[in-house]
């Protein structure tokens, strides 16, 4: 309900960093804020108060988001800001630590405490005090409304939170705890809605969305989940964050037949020399990887995969190192990103011997993306001639503008430019003749 107990109408702006599973909290939060009676705008210039929703996966999350929260603490001198708020990630696991040396924030508010986050910010504003607000994560997740940040057409629907996997290199389970997924009946009522608003295309994302419902069901049930949105009026299901020991002959059916569903999946690998892969407390090995990558390329129908390479573990080799090398030219993946290894204390391997120099770890990611990048242009030429229904996602110009087929998510893969003398309307699914490749990852293309 409307808290109508103000002095004024409040001004809120919210700043988002890291995940797009972040942003979804962004979203509830922002309907939460706007059901409380704060006016939510854009320009942080006018803005009583500011929101940052940080992340703090990694230290150079952590380092971003104390640069961002000291940079928009400056609004307090030339904007109308009051109070800054920070919640997120970086609250949750450090908030204890940051109040006290951080003075730009007046608001440090933990990840659990997010169901009465307007009211803490609220009576922080009146009373213009400073407020520490972190308990550890619990059972409960919090679940809202939202007001979306992302174009109309698509959306992220987060189905859990936390993770029970203990990666020995993320911090993730000791900062959202353990797994906790969203009944199914909650998911769809919210599918529902964010399709009355013209969501056409649905992002599934969680820690590890294939390990979906094992606490409310006792088993995985990410396929019966896609199974309920494909009844909605939705044109596009895509499936983040699937681990590859998840991904079964049942999900790899439901992918390929089901018409709704792109034909792409994002399976994090993170290495896959075995060695590695037991040192990382991955809960798969090398022989069960190549197995599930060669049920994808025989699948009758083409599906792209999108995957993560973690390069310079403690103990990485040249040698542990080209096993990667050698699974990227077999598969040809249209889409790998690479990250240096980062020592995160508190995680199981910060304590492990063999760790590598920086300039060793970042010359496997050079590497790395040295051959996909010739790999990307191997696929790209594939596709001239082509034609690929694409979504348009934004207009450039008059005569130009940016789409995506179903092998390519927002933000995080290539894009196809799309030329059109005729006026294009962003959220519309439009036949693309590919004609040629822009700067060897992007793809230009014509209407049809």
């Amino acid at each position: 309900m409307n808290n109508t107990n103000y002095k004024k109408q409040y001004n809120l702006a919210l700043t988002t960093l890291g995940c797009d599973k972040n942003r979804v909290d962004s979203e509830m939060l922002l309907h939460q804020f706007a059901q409380h009676g704060f006016n939510i705008v854009d320009d942080h210039a006018n803005a009583d108060v500011i929101v940052v929703n940080t992340c703090a996966f990694l230290e150079s999350a952590r380092k971003e988001a104390i640069e961002t929260i000291i940079e928009l603490s400056n609004y307090k001198q030339t904007g109308l800001l009051k109070t800054l708020v920070v919640a997120g990630c970086l609250s949750q696991q450090f908030g204890e630590e940051i109040f006290p040396l951080l003075d730009e924030a007046d608001v440090v508010v933990g990840i659990n405490e997010y169901k009465n986050i307007a009211q803490i910010v609220l009576d922080a504003v009146e009373k213009q005090s400073r407020v520490l607000k972190v308990s550890p994560c619990t059972k409960e997740i919090f679940f809202d409304d939202r007001i979306l940040t992302t174009p109309k057409h698509y959306a992220y629907l987060k189905i859990a939170d936390g993770c029970n996997n203990f990666c020995s290199y993320c911090l993730i389970p000791y900062i959202r705890g353990r797994n906790r997924s969203t009944p199914i009946e909650q998911l769809v009522a919210q599918a529902e809605k964010l399709v009355a608003q013209g969501v056409s295309e649905l992002i599934l994302v969680a820690q590890d969305t294939t390990k979906y419902g094992i606490d409310l069901y006792g088993k995985p049930q990410l396929v019966r989940l896609i199974q309920e949105l494909s009844n909605l009026d939705v044109k596009r299901i895509r499936l983040l964050y699937c681990y590859p020991e998840l991904v079964d002959d049942q999900l790899l059916h439901e992918i390929e037949n089901n018409p709704k569903v792109c034909k792409y999946v994002d399976i994090p690998l993170q290495h896959i020399c075995d060695k590695i892969l037991s040192a990382m407390n991955r809960k798969t090995n090398k022989e069960k990887i190549i197995s599930l990558f060669d049920k994808i390329s025989n699948l009758k129908e083409k599906v792209a995969v999108r995957t993560t390479f973690i390069c310079g573990f403690p103990n990485e080799t040249d040698e542990t190192f080209e096993e990667i090398i050698e699974f990227l030219k077999k598969y040809k993946l249209e889409n790998v990103g690479a990250f240096a290894y980062s020592k995160e204390k508190g995680t199981l391997a910060y304590k492990m011997k063999g760790h590598l120099i920086k300039r060793d770890k970042e010359k496997y990611v050079k590497r790395l993306y040295k051959v996909q990048n010739e790999i990307v242009q191997q696929n790209n030429t594939q596709y001239v001639g082509k034609t690929l229904e694409c979504v348009i996602d934004e207009q450039i110009d008059d005569v130009t503008y940016l789409g995506r087929s179903q092998y390519q998510a927002p933000e995080i893969d290539s894009v196809v430019y799309v030329t059109s003398n005729n006026p294009l309307e962003v959220g519309k699914y439009y036949d693309v003749k590919i004609c040629s490749i822009y700067d060897d990852y992007d793809l230009i293309g014509e209407i049809v």
